[in-house]
């Protein structure tokens, strides 16, 4: 099995991506599969064109898409891409779309077909906290899970996908207060988990993630 993990860079006026800087860490086996790293630009389409390049290549059988969402509290499994951009700020391209269709053409979503409620239940397993998360947002990481998956489905492709956000380091939040953050430790540590649960799970757990917002 090889699988595809992907992490962004840099955005919004911070030198460090949690993101890229887990992916850099973690193993290039887990549980028998291949672990390919690949550094993703926070921008609309290049980050999609570079992923679906790298998935041209190398034939993945999963894709593992991680991004950093500074102000959550834990790691977070996305269950939905959606088909929309509406940017807060400017990507590391100054472009700012906003109520535009990530697609024209495409579906007004895309569920994620990694095991979500089995990684969380792994992770949390682990003492890491962890949730499932029913918005992936509108800016770059939406614009990639959904584009990933998208592309997936266009082409046919017998390829499973997902996206998981990742909270601040504690670096990024010295002068941030009251903001959540975690160790870079704990987190390679769950999202090595997260790849060895879609590694050995067939069929996703029925437990529940539900939420009232």
């Amino acid at each position: 099995m090889k699988i595809l993990v992907t992490g962004f860079d840099p955005f919004g006026g911070e030198k460090i991506n949690p993101a890229f800087e887990v992916i850099k860490r973690l193993k290039s086996h887990i549980d028998g599969a291949e672990i390919i790293k690949l550094q993703v630009p926070t921008a609309f389409n290049a980050s999609v064109k570079k992923t679906a390049e790298k998935i041209k290549e190398v034939k993945p059988d999963v894709v593992l898409n991680i991004g950093q969402a500074g102000g959550r509290p834990d790691i977070t499994v996305e269950r939905i891409g959606i088909n929309m951009n509406d940017a807060r700020i400017p990507d590391n391209l100054n472009q700012q779309p906003i109520d535009t269709k990530i697609d024209e053409e495409g579906e007004n979503a895309y569920f994620a077909t990694i095991p979500i409620k089995a990684i969380v239940a792994g992770i949390k397993e682990k003492g890491i906290p962890a949730s499932v998360s029913n918005t992936a947002g509108t800016y770059v990481c939406n614009h990639l899970m959904y584009g990933t998956l998208n592309y997936i489905h266009k082409n046919n492709l017998n390829i499973k996908a997902g996206f998981i956000h990742i909270p601040f380091l504690h670096e990024q939040v010295v002068n941030k207060s009251n903001m959540p953050s975690m160790s870079l430790d704990t987190m390679v540590e769950a999202i090595e988990t997260a790849l060895s649960v879609i590694v050995n799970t067939e069929k996703d757990a029925k437990i529940s993630g539900g939420k009232e917002f």
